[in-house]
């Protein structure tokens, strides 16, 4: 009999430009201050919590993951420390070994640096390679060109568009484009992902951090 995987386990996971660890209410103040500048969460097309909703947003995601339901990392920077994001799993489905990779943000002012393929190789390599899913979905708003862009450069195929899927906060409907990464891709993906990562960090950068 197959061994049965915790989907939402939330183990530390790192390497020398990130460090994933379980998302608690000791990183609210850090979050706030991410969220913040530049008024991250300010931008329609990015599922930014408010400062103010940051606790609430929080709160929800800790009791998905007490139900089972989701896995939520706090993204740090190593040097100090200090939470700049989050990201999670969700959307399980054991019976068919897929899981949804999505909720992520971080600082405005790491947008296009090394940071998202930096998260994205070890939560990849968490659901390949731990919880051996067949596929890994990830989702963006239609309109998010920036969001879009990042999944695709990570090796992702898109799937389809959901038309008119979701209702937003402001009222406007967005649309959803569906993204896949799937085991047989993986070996490659994770080539990319390393290159690019060696690129602008040297070789030693996927080593975890002690």
């Amino acid at each position: 009999m197959e061994p049965v995987r915790d989907f939402s386990a939330t183990p530390t996971l790192s390497n020398r430009v990130t460090v994933l660890e379980q998302l608690g209410h000791r990183h609210l103040d850090d979050l706030i201050r991410a969220a913040t500048v530049d008024e991250l969460w300010r931008r329609w097309c990015v599922a930014v919590p408010a400062p103010e909703a940051m606790v609430e947003d929080v709160d929800r995601r800790l009791a998905e993951q007490r139900d089972g339901l989701s896995a939520s990392w706090a993204i740090l920077t190593p040097t100090t420390g200090r939470a700049v994001g989050t990201t999670s799993f969700h959307s399980f489905d054991p019976a068919n070994k897929r899981l949804e990779i999505g909720r992520t943000w971080f600082a405005a002012g790491l947008h296009g640096s090394g940071v998202n393929p930096a998260v994205k190789i070890l939560q990849l390599a968490r659901a390949f390679e731990v919880l051996d899913v067949h596929a890994v979905e990830l989702r963006a708003n239609w309109h998010n060109h920036r969001s879009r862009q990042a999944i695709e450069r990570l090796g992702a195929k898109q799937d389809g568009v959901l038309r008119k899927h979701r209702i937003q906060p402001d009222g406007t409907v967005r649309g959803t484009v569906v993204y896949s990464i799937t085991d047989d891709e993986w070996p490659a993906v994770k080539l990319t992902l390393r290159d690019r990562l060696y690129r602008r960090y040297g070789p030693g950068v996927l080593e975890p951090v002690v």
